[in-house]
C-alpha cells in the first residue's frame, strides 16, 4: 500500500503549472462538497427509520458514504483523516442549510459540472491528463492534496 507521501508524489507529478494549482484549490473541494450534497438528495428513508434521531445531518447516504470514505483516510493518515472529516462536517452542515432554500440535487449537479469544467481547463493548460484517469483513487487523492497544500506549513 502507498503512502501518502508517495500517493501525493505521484499526483503532484500533473499538478505543477501554478493556474491548474489554483484551479484545482478552488474545484477540487467543491466538487467534494457537490458530491455530498448529491448524496444528501437521495432519499434516506431506510437510514432515517433505522437510526430516528431525528438529525438530518447524519441520517443520510453522504453520512453513511462518508465514513467509508474516512477508513480510506484513516489508512493514509490519522491527521488527514480529521481534516477531510472537518471538512465533509462543514460539507453536510452547509449542504443541509442550502436544500432549505434551492432543491439539493439541482445545486449539486451545477456545482459538479461548474467545477469539473476548471478542473478540465486547468489540465488543458497543465498539459497532462487527470490523474484519476490512470487510479480512480486519486478521486480521493485530490481532496487530500489540496488540504496538505493549503492548511500544511511547509
Amino acid at each position: 500500500m502507498k503512502t501518502l507521501q508517495q500517493w501525493f508524489a505521484e499526483y503532484a507529478v500533473s499538478h505543477q503549472n501554478p493556474k491548474n494549482k489554483a484551479i484545482h484549490y478552488i474545484c477540487v473541494p467543491a466538487i467534494y462538497f457537490s458530491i455530498v450534497g448529491l448524496l444528501m438528495s437521495i432519499p434516506s428513508g431506510i437510514i432515517s427509520n433505522t437510526l430516528k434521531l431525528n438529525a438530518p445531518i447524519i441520517e443520510n447516504w453522504a453520512f453513511l458514504i462518508l465514513i467509508f470514505v474516512l477508513v480510506f483516510y484513516i489508512r493514509l493518515s490519522i491527521a488527514m483523516a480529521f481534516k477531510i472529516a472537518l471538512f465533509s462536517f462543514l460539507c453536510l452542515v452547509v449542504n443541509y442549510y442550502i436544500s432549505h432554500f434551492f432543491p439539493l440535487w439541482i445545486f449539486s449537479i451545477g456545482v459538479f459540472v461548474i467545477a469539473w469544467i476548471g478542473q478540465f481547463y486547468g489540465h488543458n493548460i497543465e498539459g497532462k491528463k487527470p490523474s484519476f484517469l490512470k487510479d480512480l483513487q486519486f478521486l480521493l487523492i485530490g481532496p487530500a492534496w489540496v488540504a496538505e497544500n493549503l492548511f500544511s506549513k511547509k
